[in-house]
């Protein structure tokens, strides 16, 4: 069986969406986010076929740094004016409780899949109660993480508002994003924002 192209999944669901009209309305999506860089490439190729809004939850990043990236992230939307912006609460006791047992796991494995699903789980629910017509991710720009199991769970927890597919690595996403994140100045971190990443980053 052939794998599954996350990226012309997306470009398909696009071209419906750009098929229907809409009455020149563009749907409504929200959009996951873990930090400004990667955000940035994400919100370039979506913006002309989405009425975004950003969604900042993640509560598997240590406070300092999570204050910092939510910083950038405004910062950036509020530049570009590419996206809305919206917020939860940082509560790393979340995080830590979905990933009980799991503390030693490598960087990809059984622990980040489950941090994957506490944060798509809380993206799907609030693009619900929202009424928004898409929700997704910008975690499948990185080059480290697998986005066949992101599109998995995403899939999984649709219900009103539809899993928006996606690969954003490819067609050059990622390289763009670091031409954005250098064009806007913007920090960029060197591990994925939780404590046990940060140990691997440290050691290597």
């Amino acid at each position: 069986m052939n794998a599954r192209n996350f990226d012309k999944l997306m470009q398909q669901q696009i071209s419906e969406i750009c098929g229907n009209g809409n009455g020149g309305k563009k749907p409504s999506l929200l959009l996951h986010c873990c930090c400004a860089p990667c955000s940035s490439a994400c919100l370039e190729r979506l913006k002309e076929f989405f009425e975004i809004t950003v969604l900042f939850y993640n509560p598997n990043i240590e406070d300092v740094e999570y204050e910092r990236r939510k910083a950038e992230i405004i910062r950036f939307i509020t530049e570009t004016g590419w996206a809305d912006f919206s917020d939860c609460d940082h509560n790393q006791n979340e995080f830590y409780s979905a990933v009980r047992g799991l503390e030693n796991c490598k960087e990809g494995g059984e622990r980040c899949a489950k941090c994957f699903e506490l944060r798509l789980a809380r993206t799907a629910e609030l693009a619900d109660k929202g009424g928004y017509g898409f929700f997704t991710t910008t975690l499948t720009i990185s080059p480290l993480k697998n986005a066949v199991l992101i599109n998995e769970i995403g899939e999984s927890l649709q219900k009103n508002a539809k899993w928006l597919y996606s690969d954003f690595k490819k067609r050059n996403g990622y390289l763009n994003s670091t031409k954005l994140s250098k064009q806007y100045n913007l920090y960029r971190q060197n591990y994925c924002g939780c404590v046990f990443s940060r140990r691997e980053s440290e050691k290597s």
